[in-house]
């Protein structure tokens, strides 16, 4: 595709909209008292991020380049990237370039979405050291397997069809970064106050819906950008435009159909779970948004809606789990979902339009063993890696220090100097 290296510089120069609309989406979704911890956090995260993907992340995920290859039955496996550190100049040629800027913004992507799940209880350093550990080896180690790496290769080695596919990240950053938030919300335990001595959740409402709302709007432009970027660098597609199409008739239909769920399940219709069916939506439409046609693309959102707004409840209720953003559900549900959707929707028809993606054949099952990887590997590798960091360095803050509020406690001042943020319910509780 004449330009397309041009192109995909520009649509990287947007993705940082997805990591702002997190951003917000996360602080408003979180308490007042804990407003200006969550955007310290989200900043800091995204440096911490950025530098160690840099030491030594782009090194171990990159396709292009050396590689550790083992061999099985035969056949030569791509196990991890053997890229020099520290961005070397020699992995620097323009698509490589291209591609460690999209990496920066993907592993800044998915290194916020567990904020959202430790949000009011996390203490700050310990989100900078997870997500040092998050960057430099759980991310590139998983990315590596998708675009480049064993994962890749299910479709040349054992003909599945095209190998697992995940054009805009939906397992890589979104499912990858949600079972980290699963992670870290089993590991901090809940807030205080969230479940009553019998064990059922109380509602402990988000404190600015309007920070949140432009967080997803702002998140729309940000994945635009991504699936669009994802496609032309990894898949070599010319359907941009189809790509935007996809990813925003995705957003819209988990939009509606999560509000007419708690329209349906609560008499009216409930703003943060909408919030959180939109970016479910978002999750869910990075895989496939290359290889699917609009009314699938309709499909695909619509069923995430219904899944990110039903889990957010069955988590809270049956497994304990405090998410007080719904990333868990919006990231790892509406991201695992995708992966399958790939394999529903993505059919010769469509996949075989494509020449860097042959005919399908098996991509089912492809999809299949790529999505069993992050729940039977990802997911013990990074609540093992936090359960190792939460040993050495606690990482959740002391009951004083969630009383007062993380602003305070950490920061030595809140979001909202002007208004009183504090309430007895705390106490109370």
């Amino acid at each position: 595709m004449p330009g397309a290296p041009f192109l995909a510089v520009g649509l990287i120069f947007l993705v940082p909209c997805a990591i702002a609309g997190l951003a917000l989406v996360s602080a408003g979704l979180g308490r007042s008292r804990s407003a200006a911890h969550a955007m310290m956090s989200a900043l800091c995260v995204l440096a911490v991020a950025a530098l160690f993907y840099f030491f030594c992340g782009y090194a171990w995920q990159s396709g292009v380049g050396p590689a550790h290859i083992f061999h099985v039955g035969g056949k030569e496996w791509n196990w991890l990237g053997a890229n020099r550190f520290f961005l070397h100049s020699s992995t620097l040629e323009y698509s490589g370039a291209s591609l460690a800027l999209l990496g920066i913004f993907s592993v800044a992507i998915a290194a916020l979405i567990p904020l959202s799940a430790g949000a009011d209880r996390w203490r700050l350093g310990a989100s900078c050291i997870s997500t040092a550990v998050f960057a430099g080896w759980t991310f590139p180690l998983f990315a590596h397997w998708v675009w480049g790496g064993w994962l890749w290769q299910l479709g040349s080695n054992y003909s599945l069809g095209s190998g697992f596919l995940d054009a805009g990240g939906s397992g890589t950053i979104q499912a990858v970064g949600g079972l980290t938030a699963l992670s870290i919300a089993w590991l901090l335990g809940p807030r205080h106050g969230k479940y009553t001595h019998d064990g059922l959740p109380t509602a402990i409402p988000g404190h600015n819906g309007v920070l949140v709302m432009l967080g997803c709007m702002l998140s729309l432009v940000g994945w635009i950008a991504l699936n669009g970027a994802g496609a032309v660098l990894y898949y070599r597609s010319p359907q941009i435009p189809l790509v935007a199409i996809n990813t925003i008739l995705s957003a819209c239909a988990a939009c509606l159909a999560a509000a007419a769920v708690t329209r349906l399940r609560f008499g009216k219709p409930d703003l943060s779970l909408t919030a959180n069916g939109f970016v479910g939506g978002l999750a869910a439409s990075s895989a496939a948004c290359a290889w699917v046609i609009p009314a699938e693309a309709l499909v695909i959102g619509a069923v995430a809606g219904v899944l990110v707004t039903l889990s957010v409840e069955w988590i809270e209720l049956y497994m304990g789990v405090d998410d007080p953003g719904g990333s868990i559900s919006a990231h790892a549900v509406g991201g695992l979902w995708g992966l399958l959707a790939v394999g529903i929707f993505a059919s010769q028809a469509h996949v075989g339009q494509f020449d860097s993606v042959p005919p399908d054949h098996g991509q089912w099952l492809a999809q299949l063993i790529g999505v069993a990887t992050l729940i039977g590997f990802v997911l013990p590798l990074t609540y093992g890696l936090n359960w190792l960091i939460d040993r050495v360095y606690r990482q959740r803050v002391d009951a004083e220090g969630e009383r007062q509020g993380m602003d305070l406690h950490e920061l030595g001042a809140g979001a909202y100097p002007e208004f009183i943020v504090h309430s007895d319910e705390f106490i109370e509780r």
